[in-house]
């Protein structure tokens, strides 16, 4: 087995929340539409979801292969939904599902990310408004706590623009009032505190913080916030900086793809953190899952979906 060079990452292994297990728990499993659904790891992320109560799972794709899977995995399929529609078939097959009130919510499964967001996303597949935008939203817990920092966005838009990161924003609050947050703080992170011309995401964190005090009212948002600021109110208080939101953050805006990638990361690797997550702002929430997750993070993706799909 190979071995870890770095010290500082964790050995723990995540584990999904309770209070989210037990907030999905409380909505009617959502039928999920899973895309190109014949490998193992969609098929055993279907099963551990199906299994937990969390989902009815709607297998997408080549029907032989999947059948095969599922026994080579020890999975009995025989009461499931099966549907045929092979290889760059399977995901527009889920969307039409999804517009016709068929599915819940959509999972990928063997398929590239890029291929499977650009089959569902369009205007014209008709599973959002052309003024919608969608962002990604994720669920971040660490050991001990169950307690979520809701981290937007760093999966879906690369760099986006201000009214793209309202957007997310928006999304974050309304996904966390789902699980319960009755008034969410939200850190706009930028690298520092004081909005400096030279670094132009200063400036556009203040902008959006002023616009959530009229758009988003159920939500407290202060920015710009350096990291530090956003985590800990010792840093707060040692650079007098007065905050509400300073160390109780409950969802944090990043100014691009990079840097809440390597945030989330950093926390899942360095924290054992466990990080579910999904695409908001279509008609259905749309479930992004790799290789590379742990049971944990694919089993917190599938009761997030149930939970936006019970609040819809």
């Amino acid at each position: 087995m190979a071995r870890d060079a770095f010290a500082f990452l964790s050995p723990r292994a995540p584990s999904c929340p309770r209070t989210l297990l037990a907030q999905a728990r409380g909505h009617r499993p959502p039928r999920v539409a899973i895309a190109n659904a014949g490998a193992p790891h969609p098929l055993e992320g279907a099963r551990e979801a199906a299994e937990l109560g969390l989902a009815e799972p709607i297998l997408i794709g080549d029907s032989a292969r999947i059948r095969a899977t599922a026994e080579e995995i020890g999975w009995d399929i025989g009461g499931l939904r099966l549907i045929e529609a092979p290889r760059e078939a399977a995901t527009p097959e889920a969307a039409r599902m999804a517009r016709d009130g068929e599915a819940d919510a959509i999972m990928k499964g063997q398929v590239h990310t890029t291929a499977f967001l650009k089959a569902l996303l369009p205007s014209a597949v008709g599973l959002r408004s052309r003024e919608t935008r969608c962002a990604h939203v994720f669920h971040i817990t660490v050991p001990g706590s169950d307690r979520p920092l809701l981290l937007t966005d760093a999966a879906l838009n690369v760099d986006p623009d201000v009214p793209t990161r309202q957007a997310g924003l928006g999304h974050a609050v309304r996904l966390a009032r789902a699980v319960g947050i009755a008034r969410p703080k939200v850190g706009i992170l930028a690298p520092s505190e004081d909005v400096t011309p030279s670094i132009p995401n200063t400036g556009e964190a203040r902008a959006i913080a002023a616009w959530a005090r009229t758009a988003l009212p159920e939500a407290i948002v202060e920015g710009p916030m350096a990291l530090d600021l956003i985590f800990s109110r010792a840093a707060a208080e040692a650079k007098n900086y007065v905050s509400d939101v300073a160390g109780d953050a409950d969802i944090m805006v990043v100014p691009n793809i990079t840097s809440g990638n390597a945030l989330f990361k950093l926390m899942v690797l360095g924290m054992g953190a466990c990080a579910g997550g999904l695409v908001m702002g279509a008609r259905v929430p749309i479930l992004l899952t790799s290789r590379s997750q742990e049971a944990a993070a694919r089993i917190a993706s599938m009761a997030l979906g149930g939970v936006v799909a019970g609040a819809s």
